[in-house]
């Protein structure tokens, strides 16, 4: 069943067995460099997903909170994911922006419709479930904001604790989230890599359960799922691109990971073509999937959830980019946000820089006439604007107060866009 799994090293292809816990490749971990991306991610497989499977490919899918997936999670029953309701995001269809009809197909997949607001929620609930079917109650995770609220949240919710280490120039609204939650938080005076590098030393010190994605194998199979909901809105029929933005490379790696599970069960023939978008202020990864040897940069762009100067899952997501001819794109900040601002006014939906920056690829594509007609697009919406707001101040402008009378509201009606 589903705890019948084994994780595999990208870097030597070493087959480990998973008892106990395991974070990375024993051996390939202690070649790892100081400024590049660390070497002996491990891969998680399952015997399942060897042979294609035997009833109809439908009848696979029926929700996140019934067996039908446990053949292919980490986890020995659903019981252990708790309360809160992750997954099961909303897609939307868009048909035209800016009153013009759009001459191609657009899909919008809402995930800060989550809990705690953002993707990251699929990665925690499903970690924080592994750790409470190991019994392990403390948890802690580095993380520039998201990550870290959305642990929190989710461990409240499943009585564990959770520790956060934080760059102490995170946004302030997802660091408010965290303390809510009731963790502790630890503000480094740092950034996110000094962050990471802590959690692991309380990791090996006092044993917790550590969440880092790119370093927790069980990361990349909470977000596959993702890519199961996609299967399934779509009735396997899927859409030609899905744009995801990118940081780390686990949510790319992810949803590969969901499909390339789905394609060793029979259950779909192709998987769609993955464009990966990064900023230009910060495309570290995405830069180097076809350089022969890791040049990192440092980072400057307001995305901060998608900042990373060493991108940690970095093999794994080229390997699976180039093995699935995959696509990338970046973009520039200016971009992001009017990308945002024409999410906001067109769809009532609001999502931060970070989570948006995959409409912002999307939109820069079409503009070059790279998105065919006819063609179906999906782009991941990965976290909620109201997670900061200060990012988006340079494009909007608060109006000023009027007079409390009819009169000075007509001449400030005159002069508004209504």
């Amino acid at each position: 069943m589903s705890f019948n799994f084994q994780y595999e090293c990208i870097t030597c292809g070493r087959i480990i067995p998973s008892t106990g816990i395991q974070y990375r490749c024993p051996d390939c971990s202690k070649n790892d460099v100081p400024g590049l991306p660390p070497e002996g991610i491990l891969k998680t497989i399952y015997p399942v997903a060897k042979e294609p499977v035997a009833e109809s490919p439908l009848s696979f899918f029926s929700g996140l909170k019934t067996d039908r997936y446990l053949p292919i999670l980490p986890v020995e029953n659903m019981v252990s994911l708790g309360i809160l309701r992750v997954g099961n995001t909303p897609v939307y269809e868009i048909d035209s922006l800016d009153d013009k009809k759009l001459d191609f197909g657009l899909y919008l997949k809402d995930d800060s419709q989550n809990p705690t607001f953002s993707f990251k929620d699929r990665a925690s609930i499903l970690v924080s479930a592994f750790a409470k079917e190991k019994g392990i109650g403390t948890l802690v995770a580095a993380s520039t904001g998201n990550a870290g609220s959305s642990l929190a949240g989710i461990c409240a919710s499943q009585g564990q604790k959770a520790v956060i280490l934080v760059p102490a120039s995170a946004p302030k609204a997802k660091l408010t989230q965290i303390i809510m939650y009731g963790a502790t938080l630890i503000p480094v005076n740092g950034n996110y890599d000094t962050a990471f590098d802590l959690s692991i030393e309380l990791t090996e010190k006092f044993g917790w359960y550590n969440r880092n994605t790119a370093y927790n194998p069980l990361t990349i199979e909470g977000k596959k799922v993702a890519a199961f909901e996609i299967a399934d809105h779509f009735s396997l029929d899927l859409p030609d691109r899905i744009f995801i933005p990118c940081g780390d490379g686990v949510i790319l790696s992810g949803i590969y990971k969901g499909f390339e599970d789905l394609l060793l069960l029979g259950i779909i023939p192709k998987i769609p073509v993955i464009v990966a978008v990064q900023a230009e202020g910060s495309d570290n990864l995405v830069r180097n999937f076809s350089s022969s040897a890791f040049l990192s940069k440092p980072s400057h762009t307001l995305a901060d959830s998608i900042s990373v100067d060493v991108p940690r899952n970095f093999y794994m997501a080229r390997k699976y980019h180039r093995k699935y001819s995959g696509e990338s794109i970046t973009v520039s900040d200016r971009e992001i946000l009017d990308a945002s601002w024409m999410l906001g006014r067109n769809t009532g939906l609001f999502s931060e820089p970070a989570g948006v920056a995959g409409l912002a690829g999307l939109l820069n594509m079409k503009q070059k006439g790279q998105i065919p007609e006819a063609s179906r697009n999906l782009v991941l919406l990965t976290g909620s604007g109201l997670k900061d707001l200060i990012a988006v101040q340079p494009i909007i402008s608060q109006p000023k107060p009027v007079q409390p009378n009819l009169k000075d509201i007509e001449k400030f009606l005159e002069t508004s866009a209504l």
